[in-house]
């Protein structure tokens, strides 16, 4: 997995005084857990946007002032009500050793037959939760949609790794093509033409003519 370096400094002083002049120095406060202590420390804001505010996965090299390095991934991210700027994160350390929970961008490939023939695509899972050693995280999870047609869906365990565990249910649905309403509207409005044209009305009478069967008129 690719991964993002944060140039960090040490935080001596936690208080909400402090907090508040590093922000003010566009700074944002970080702790990182998981380790054997608890470290306090701040980064610039900018490096953390690129972390933060995108639709894929990264893992992140925190390198510290005083030399130390760390690799880690986001846990926790707190933002501003008003303004969505990022007030404070939390980090987990990486281990190469230990495995780690991540949820995982999806991408899909190719052109559902499905869809072409006017059905639906749904995708639900945006993301699947996954589990693995730090090194063989991917960076996303490819799902083939190219041989799905109206009705069918795309499961789970078509999308297994060799290096990694999807936790997810083995009937979790990562994709699938549904019938449009437009079409069922359509098909539900042919059969009510169809019902009406053979209600029981004799074909000559429904269009303007003569019983065979009609009682002679009166001389």
């Amino acid at each position: 997995m690719k991964s993002i370096t944060i140039k960090g400094s040490p935080r001596e002083s936690v208080g909400k005084v402090a907090t508040k002049t590093l922000r003010n120095a566009g700074k944002v406060p970080c702790v990182l857990y998981g380790g054997d202590k608890v470290l306090h420390f701040s980064a610039d804001e900018l490096p953390l946007n690129k972390l933060v505010y995108t639709p894929f996965v990264f893992t992140a090299k925190i390198e510290l002032e005083n030399g130390e390095v760390f690799n880690a991934i986001l846990q926790d991210i707190q933002f501003h009500p008003v303004t969505d700027k990022i007030l404070h994160i939390d980090f987990y350390q990486l281990f190469n050793d230990k495995e780690i929970t991540m949820e995982i961008p999806v991408v899909l490939l190719g052109n559902a037959p499905g869809v072409v023939n006017g059905g639906n695509l749904r995708f639900p899972y945006r993301k699947l939760k996954v589990k693995a050693l730090p090194d063989n995280l991917p960076d996303f999870i490819n799902a083939d949609i190219s041989k799905l047609d109206i009705g069918d869906k795309l499961y789970v365990t078509e999308l297994v790794g060799d290096n990694f565990t999807l936790l997810h249910p083995d009937n979790t649905v990562v994709a699938q093509v549904r019938i449009s309403r437009l079409t069922i509207e359509e098909e539900e409005a042919e059969a009510e033409g169809d019902e009406e044209d053979g209600d029981g009305v004799p074909s000559a009478l429904a269009e303007g003519g003569e019983s065979s069967g009609d009682t002679p008129a009166a001389e």
